[in-house]
């Protein structure tokens, strides 16, 4: 029968074009279905459309920055690993390159590249793809998947679950896949956004939007989460903070978020200097400099607008000395310029978050093949499970991955 086949791949992401590839190659006949009118619109975005798509670390490093759950991840790497994905591009014309020494992008940064030679493979492959898919039901009777679209019944012994998460529901995210598995007894972990800026109470280091923070160091200020810190370029907006320190370190804020109205913060913004050592910087700089004033001082830590900011919050004023700040403000000054406050009070949820944090549990799934361990035949793949990395490739990676070792089938 001609809507019969042997898998068929439901979301036309990373994972589900990598796992509907991946499963053609063993010669089976494959559909890879789609709701929007185009595969891979999620893919095309990511990076602002330069697709880091990998890395370069080891892979013992590179599972240890999926935390507590990075061992899962194992048996997806090792049969298809980041030099593997850098060579199957290479094969279907796709050139890679490390500037960075660790970031792996297309040679020439721009996904459409990539996007056009996963539609000429998949076309190689004898993929069947169908776009604007709105399924409405999926069930299983014997040994088969019966997925019910609004016009047709697809019929097929297996099929691979790789929807995504929840996050940029403008690019088809809908957490179809969510239900999916809940409809097949499979538990799903409490969602949250995650890799997107972050909303602070304080708003006046708006002002310092057009300066970086290098290796600024975060941490949380609450006991419980006393262990949570995080290294990295930092960026100021007019409502809160962003950059790479802050995309990783929404995967954990914004479940604590989720329990608490507020997060308090600490971040060090002078590459871990501390009090004594901030103290004796200043000094040497009155010594050097008698006639500096206090924002004068500060400039040789930090970026101008940023002492200045810190210095109102201080209420110290920005054109006297050193010495001439009473030994009060001068003790709050050390503190604040070793660890400045912020209070983080929410975000944009799933509009703006790049990935999902939580998912299908992961004792449900068998990590050597992807296989649902409560239905033979189902498979899941990609952000749809309860893995999440940190931005440079990581998640990605997972995505192609686990869509590859999927598309294997058990059977």
């Amino acid at each position: 029968m001609k809507n019969i086949y042997d898998c068929i791949v439901i979301g036309a992401g990373a994972a589900g074009i990598f796992a509907s590839i991946s499963c053609a190659k063993n010669e089976k006949k494959v559909l890879l279905l789609e709701k929007l009118p185009k595969i891979a619109s999620k893919l095309k975005a990511t990076g602002g459309g330069k697709c880091n798509i990998t890395n370069t670390l080891t892979q013992d490093d590179f599972i240890s920055k999926f935390g507590k759950n990075g061992r899962f991840i194992q048996s997806a790497l090792d049969e298809f690993s980041q030099q593997d994905l850098q060579y199957f591009f290479n094969s279907i014309g796709v050139e890679t390159i490390a500037r960075d020494g660790f970031r792996v992008f297309p040679i020439n940064h721009s996904s459409t590249i990539i996007l056009e030679a996963l539609n000429k493979e998949l076309e190689n492959q004898k993929v069947e793809v169908k776009t604007s898919i709105n399924i409405e039901n999926i069930k299983k009777e014997e040994e088969f998947f019966y997925i019910k679209t609004s016009n047709e019944t697809f019929i097929s012994k297996n099929i691979i679950v790789a929807t995504g998460g929840l996050g940029y529901p403008t690019l088809g995210a809908t957490g179809d896949g969510y239900n999916f598995a809940s409809n097949f007894g499979h538990t799903i972990s409490k969602t949250h956004p995650a890799m997107m800026p972050l909303f602070t109470k304080e708003k006046n280091f708006g002002s310092c939007k057009a300066d970086t923070i290098s290796k600024a160091i975060l941490k949380v200020n609450i006991p419980k989460y006393k262990k949570l810190k995080l290294v990295g370029d930092l960026i100021f907006t007019s409502q809160g903070l962003r950059g790479p320190v802050i995309l990783d370190f929404a995967r954990e804020i914004t479940p604590i978020l989720s329990t608490y109205n507020e997060v308090p913060l600490l971040i060090n913004f002078i590459k871990g200097k501390n009090e004594e050592e901030i103290f004796q910087h200043l000094k040497n700089e009155i010594l050097k400099n008698p006639q500096d004033n206090i924002l004068q001082n500060l400039e040789t830590l930090l970026a101008s607008s940023v002492a200045n900011e810190i210095l109102n919050l201080c209420e110290i004023k920005t054109n006297i000395r050193f010495k001439q700040i009473d030994g009060i403000k001068r003790e709050k000054l050390i503190k604040t310029l070793a660890w400045t406050p912020f209070t983080i009070i929410g975000h944009d949820g799933f509009k703006q978050a790049m990935i999902t944090r939580g998912g299908i549990s992961l004792k449900e799934i068998d990590s050597k093949t992807m296989q649902s361990r409560l239905i033979e035949g189902l498979y899941f793949c990609g952000e749809l499970v309860d893995i999440d990395g940190p931005c440079g490739g990581y998640n990605l990676q997972w995505s192609f991955s686990s869509g590859y070792l999927a598309g294997k089938l058990k059977k």
